[in-house]
């Protein structure tokens, strides 16, 4: 089996493979008929006219739904927070990307995006480790037995045929744990001397190994803020060339706001909002305000705003699209089969802007 993505930096790249995915939704999750349901779609805040009509142009015409609307992600986000204006930073799995909301709009000339994701820092999670002989098995090449009371063995299972993009998958999510829950935000700019002798913390692998983790706790989250640190971890060294232009997140923020009309950037400065699974990691939101306050304008109020629950950051998104779609006054605005069918697939800008 082979375990690929149909995103490329947080947009999509393979359209058969979102069609089965949806399919695949519909049919043996949801168990709906497509034809029956309006769909409000969630899309980044950077996709591209040229992705949004595709996107119409699949629902309608292979699901037949009778109408549709494509709600961006930074709005979703604002509307889960009770908020119409807002500085949206989006930490997903294959990209992060900074959008500023105004009266519920995405102003589309100022958002920024950085190919640096939950799971690009998961990989130098991996790597690093690596380089330090520690060795993660999957899941599925082991069985542990327990030989007697308390005392369990490791016995490795063989599966010579399995992919190595799914050896890969396994692997990923056992590291995405580790960074979970042992990796945090430092409070200052990541320095190697500084961080040489910190304390090691323990984790227990699911095949029973404990390991060690030092630095890398602090330094793989800093990748946020200073990319360059990529460039350190073995075998991540050819990074810069696929991303020579990636900024840090208080970079990133700042340069979005600048580029919004100069009466709303006090009040994005003061209404900034973290979303997304990366939005989770430890004392991220202090960092980055801490970051942004050093920063910034002098007259510029800071406030980096995050749910407590990690679980609602997470799921932002989805939240805020619960939200839009009970709500009476949006009932009429939906992009209809019949619109589609009279006007096209670009009448979508108009309707969904």
């Amino acid at each position: 089996m082979e375990v690929l993505s149909p995103f490329k930096d947080g947009i999509v790249s393979d359209w058969d493979m979102v069609d089965s995915i949806w399919n695949h939704a519909f049919n043996e999750c949801l168990l709906i008929d497509p034809k029956e349901h309006p769909m409000l779609l969630a899309e980044p805040s950077s996709n591209s006219q040229q992705q949004r009509e595709r996107t119409a142009e699949l629902i309608f015409e292979k699901y037949n739904v009778p109408a549709l609307f494509l709600a961006k992600n930074a709005v979703l986000t604002s509307f889960a927070s009770g908020r119409a204006t807002s500085l949206v930073v989006d930490g997903g799995g294959g990209s992060t990307i900074i959008a500023p909301v105004h009266d519920g709009y995405v102003l589309q000339k100022a958002v920024a995006s950085s190919p640096i994701g939950g799971e690009l820092l998961t990989d130098c999670l991996l790597k690093s480790l690596e380089s330090k002989g520690v060795m993660i098995k999957p899941r599925y090449s082991f069985k542990r037995k327990e030989i007697q009371l308390g005392v369990c063995q490791t016995v490795d299972l063989d599966f010579p045929s399995t992919t190595e993009s799914y050896r890969l998958y396994s692997q990923r999510v056992i590291a995405s744990d580790i960074k979970e829950c042992v990796c945090r935000a430092p409070d200052t700019p990541y320095d190697e001397s500084s961080y040489s002798n910190i304390p090691m913390t323990p984790y227990e692998l699911p095949d029973g190994q404990t390991i060690e983790i030092g630095a890398d706790r602090f330094k793989i989250p800093d990748i946020l803020f200073n990319p360059s640190l990529i460039q350190t971890i073995p075998g991540m060294e050819n990074f810069v060339e696929i991303a020579p232009n990636a900024r840090g997140l208080p970079q990133m923020a700042i340069e979005s706001i600048n580029k919004c009309d100069v009466d709303i950037r006090r009040e994005l400065y003061s209404s900034i909002l973290l979303a997304g699974g990366t939005a989770s990691m430890q004392q991220l939101k202090e960092r980055l305000e801490k970051d942004l306050l050093e920063e910034s304008p002098q007259a510029a109020r800071v406030k980096v705003l995050a749910s407590g629950n990690a679980t609602e950051r997470r799921f932002s998104v989805w939240i805020g699209g619960s939200i839009l779609a009970s709500l009476g006054s949006f009932q009429q605005t939906w992009f209809s089969k019949s619109e589609y069918e009279e006007h096209g697939v670009s009448y979508v800008q108009r309707k969904c802007p």
